[in-house]
């Protein structure tokens, strides 16, 4: 899984990718101090996985990983090649989801930019979410009409490509009232079509709420999180909050002083902690886990997914000679303490090809090819 963290310059972008990657990505209070997305791959925490490495000893624990991309703060008019223009919104569309950092507190020493890189103006989330979506809708604004052009093409030779020319005609319309393609009406047949085109505001969004240590402790009372809030509850969207530079602390702590200066904040638990649970629901991910004295590992996959195309993540061998899939979940494993335990008190399960995958299903695939 890739997520794309975009914002206006100087929101606090790149400081939160620092803390959460280590990547040491360069941040600095000027626009565009990044230049090249900057890619960061992080472990997803798993305190099952956790448990089943300390309690397997394996030669080798492979947790589930996210790719964070920087990508450079874009500005109005990126989608016409201001700033630094469309090159970092290709970046974008290789991304799952996007996490769109948003400002929301008051700083006069961090210039808040939206069109004019030497213009200081007022913090107004609602308005740097608008600059961002817009850029992103009018730059699918293009594709959709390359692909309208393509489908008029082709309609010549085949007549059921009217139906995709019609369909792209009414999105362009959408997105030319200022609209993203993401709360575009149409029936599945037709998202099915649409998602063929890779638009950039067709993409899931979680909006991080960077606020400051004041407004971070208590950010219901911050009117400019609330605002954010409001927007991501009427889009379907996630939010977060966050504060950028705790998060930069946070990053320096090894696990014990960590978990100190969570509790001493009141915190449960870091942004990025938040952030991957967060990205998991949206894209309604789950993990299950393989688990013995070579390796214990944790492995992503769709909710929904079958046994076989599960077995496929580890090798397609697996999928193409799946016989069954011998099962037991997490909390049962860890009740009874041992896998015979598990087994002599019926909880491990033989599972066929039509069983769906559940999260914390810990799971040894037999196959023959």
């Amino acid at each position: 899984m890739k997520l794309g963290i975009v914002g206006l310059p100087n929101v606090g972008k790149s400081t939160l990718f620092n803390a959460i990657t280590n990547a040491g990505a360069e941040s600095a209070n000027y626009p565009f101090c990044t230049i090249d997305p900057n890619v960061g791959v992080v472990a997803v925490p798993d305190a099952r996985l956790d448990w089943l490495s300390e309690f397997y000893q394996p030669k080798k624990t492979t947790p589930a990983v996210i790719e964070f991309v920087d990508i450079a703060g874009l500005v109005k008019g990126a989608s016409k090649g201001a700033g630094l223009g469309n090159k970092f919104l290709a970046n974008i569309r290789e991304c799952s989801a996007i996490v769109h950092v948003v400002r929301c507190f008051d700083d006069e020493n961090i210039m808040h930019v939206v069109e004019n890189t030497n213009l200081n103006v007022p913090v107004d989330p609602m308005g740097d979410i608008d600059a961002i979506d817009l850029e992103l809708i009018m730059a699918d604004v293009e594709m959709v009409e390359r692909r309208i052009k393509k489908a008029e093409t082709a309609a010549k030779g085949d007549k059921k490509f009217l139906q995709e020319v019609e369909l792209f005609s009414r999105l362009r319309d959408w997105l030319n009232d200022g609209n993203s393609a993401r709360s575009f009406e149409c029936d599945e047949d037709e998202k099915a079509v649409i998602a063929t085109s890779e638009l950039l505001s067709l993409k899931p969004v979680i909006y991080a709420a960077n606020l400051d240590e004041d407004g971070f402790a208590a950010p219901d009372g911050v009117e400019y999180y609330q605002q954010v809030a409001q927007r991501a509850a009427k889009e379907g969207a996630q939010v977060i909050p966050v504060c950028a530079k705790l998060e930069a602390e946070i990053a320096e702590l090894d696990g014990d002083e960590k978990a100190m200066f969570l509790e001493d904040l009141g915190i449960a638990e870091s942004g990025l902690d938040r952030l991957i649970k967060a990205s998991y629901a949206l894209l309604g991910l789950i993990s299950f886990l393989t688990a013995g004295e070579d390796e214990c590992r944790a492995w992503t996959i769709t909710r929904g997914t079958k046994a076989p195309q599960a077995a496929g993540k580890i090798h397609t061998d697996f999928e193409r000679g799946f016989i069954r899939a011998e099962v037991v979940n997490f909390e049962d494993l860890k009740a009874t303490g041992s896998m015979n335990a598990a087994k002599e008190k019926g909880l491990v399960r033989s599972e066929g090809k039509d069983y769906v995958m559940n999260d914390g299903d810990i799971v040894l695939f037999r196959f023959n090819v």
